[in-house]
């Protein structure tokens, strides 16, 4: 694990109000771990979590049948509910954790999916609009977790979660994604603080001593954060 400093399209609201909560954020791509690192995080430390609207997404289906038809309508989804959330996580309190970060739909998803020709110029110009004007009404992650593992990886632990929707996903849209998260890390490192950790090596499951270090690391680093009585 490697802790850097990060962030290109951080462009919200510049530092936590002292009424703020901590806010730590799990970035990664499509499998790597995101929700389960959250879940175990928020009950370790007794911080909310903020989980990714993915099984209620009405178009993730038929995004992963036909890409060019529908990547449009399932971006503006995400970005409309991620939004929601974080209209949320401005004005809390409480320290929290989301399970991906509004910043990856415009620098992975969005990006990868006009790169490769599956969002047309128009769309992904009125996309790009659009999540600017969102992003000055939000603060940043006080931390990134960015979570890696590498291809082969990757699609092992999606075939084995066995959702439908992701039986479609390729190798190369894979590959792609993990370049623009490579690419985007390395620019956001100037400007908001990361911690990187690479999966394959770095197991995080079950009592890992990873996890054990993490959680000591967190509770030691952010010792006066409020921690709340979860089920």
């Amino acid at each position: 694990m490697s802790a850097t400093g990060s962030g290109p399209l951080f462009d919200g609201q510049q530092g936590a109000r002292a009424s703020q909560g901590y806010f730590l954020a799990i970035a990664g791509n499509i499998g790597v771990g995101k929700t389960e690192l959250t879940t175990r995080l928020s009950s370790e430390l007794g911080w909310l979590a903020y989980y990714e609207p993915v099984i209620q997404n009405p178009y993730l289906d038929q995004f992963y049948a036909d890409m060019p038809r529908w990547s449009f309508h399932l971006q503006i989804y995400f970005l409309s509910e991620r939004f929601k959330a974080q209209a949320e996580i401005n004005e809390s309190p409480l320290p929290f954790i989301q399970d991906r970060t509004i910043y990856e739909d415009a620098e992975i998803f969005a990006k990868t999916l006009h790169e490769q020709g599956s969002m047309t110029g128009v769309d992904y110009a009125n996309y790009t609009a659009l999540f600017s004007v969102l992003m000055r009404y939000l603060r940043r992650p006080d931390l990134i977790i960015y979570l890696k593992a590498s291809p082969d990886v990757l699609l092992q632990r999606i075939s084995r979660r066995g959702r439908p929707s992701e039986k479609s996903i390729t190798r190369d849209y894979i590959e792609r994604l993990t370049r623009a998260y490579d690419d985007w890390m390395r620019r956001a490192r100037s400007e908001l603080e990361v911690l990187e950790i690479d999966t394959d090596q770095v197991p995080l499951q079950g009592d890992s001593p990873a996890f054990a270090k993490l959680v000591r690391d967190l509770k030691d680093r952010y010792p006066r954060q409020v921690t709340l009585d979860l089920p």
